[in-house]
């Protein structure tokens, strides 16, 4: 069995985002935007584990968010590409991130064991509780409008599989949202477990992610304030005497000079954001989420632009290395990174801005 790299919390942990989504994280109409194949999905995840980079994480969507580029129109599903991933690397720690409301909790504890087993223990589940109405309605489900509802039954899904993981002998579940005859996980997890984690802004997302996950992603948007948000969230998760981890997400665009990053940044967003689908993404964002803040919307629409309201790397490899370290100096545990091109941009990030990570003791 290989050590799940999440598991490990010493370090600060290192993974990319959203790159089986069309477009990856940037919402931009330029031709060299993502293209979300297989062939690339593999190459990148290839590529990162040999640099030694800790995971991967997908985002599970099930409609685009429309404009001249339908954003996220392109989605590879994530439990079968993990599957793949799993089978293709070595060391990496590969996400399946599940929309609770639509898997049966009996079906995805069957699902990632297998793929844990696939992987020899390098599986992690990605728990989403549910936020963007239209696409529950095209599913023919219903996004309750209330998070109690949504964590409720998001508690009740994550303890079934819990169960199936933990137990040796079949048995019954009669709860308020579940009730299953004559169940049991065989497969289980290789360690018993998969690191677990959630993405939440709401006061009841909160209390569900330190209950629950290993880690809380949430955005940076102003580091001061990310400062004694990770305190608060550190304190509470302390409470219950859980260790929680918080992680946040990032957009590089990293180049020799500081002119040619802001030339790039420019014409990406100002000169070729699809604004339509980026107004749809907010609109959503703000109407049934709160994984972002709401009093700093003005700021977040251009982020959103540039890398779906990722804290923003641009500059040289040094600046980019300084922002990263800002972000571990902060208090996040680690930190996502997307790019306008994956497979193209990473080996100038690897090659110029790991070593100096390296040289200051995070990684």
């Amino acid at each position: 069995m290989t050590t799940n790299l999440m598991m490990k919390k010493q370090g600060f942990k290192l993974g990319t985002f959203s790159s089986n989504c069309s477009s990856g994280m940037t919402v931009t109409k330029a031709p060299e935007r993502w293209q979300n194949t297989w062939e690339n999905n593999l190459k990148l995840g290839k590529m990162l584990d040999a640099a030694g980079i800790d995971f991967m994480l997908p985002i599970a969507r099930w409609i685009g968010y429309g404009g001249e580029t339908d954003f996220h129109g392109g989605v590879l599903e994530t439990m079968t590409w993990a599957a793949g991933l799993l089978a293709n690397t070595e060391n990496l720690t590969v996400f399946a991130t599940i929309h609770t409301a639509a898997n049966n909790p009996v079906v995805v504890a069957k699902q990632i064991a297998t793929i844990d087993q696939i992987g020899k223990g390098r599986a992690g589940l990605n728990v989403v509780a549910g936020w963007n109405k239209p696409e529950y309605e095209a599913l023919g489900l219903t996004l309750p409008d209330d998070h109690e509802t949504r964590y409720g039954y998001a508690q009740e899904w994550l303890d079934v599989i819990r169960k199936l993981w933990e137990s040796e002998d079949y048995f019954d579940w009669d709860g308020k949202y579940f009730n299953l005859k004559h169940v049991a996980g065989d497969p289980k997890p290789l360690s018993g477990t998969v690191p677990i984690l959630n993405a939440a802004g709401s006061p009841q997302g909160r209390d569900f992610a330190t209950d629950n996950a290993n880690y809380l992603f949430t955005p940076a948007i102003d580091l001061e304030r990310s400062v004694e948000e990770i305190k608060e969230l550190k304190q509470q998760a302390a409470t219950k005497g859980r260790d929680v981890g918080v992680l946040t997400f990032s957009h590089v665009i990293c180049r020799e000079t500081e002119a040619e990053a802001r030339a790039y940044q420019k014409y990406i967003t100002d000169d070729n954001a699809d604004w339509e689908a980026v107004d749809n993404l907010v609109d959503l964002q703000f109407a049934h989420a709160h994984s972002f803040p709401h009093d700093l919307l003005a700021q977040i629409r251009y982020l959103m632009a540039q890398g779906h309201g990722g804290f923003p790397l641009v500059g040289t490899p040094q600046q980019v290395a300084e922002g990263i370290i800002k972000l571990h100096e902060t208090g996040f545990a680690g930190t996502t990174l997307s790019f306008v091109d994956y497979v193209e941009e990473f080996p100038f990030f690897r090659d110029n801005v790991l070593p100096i990570l390296s040289e200051a003791g995070i990684r």
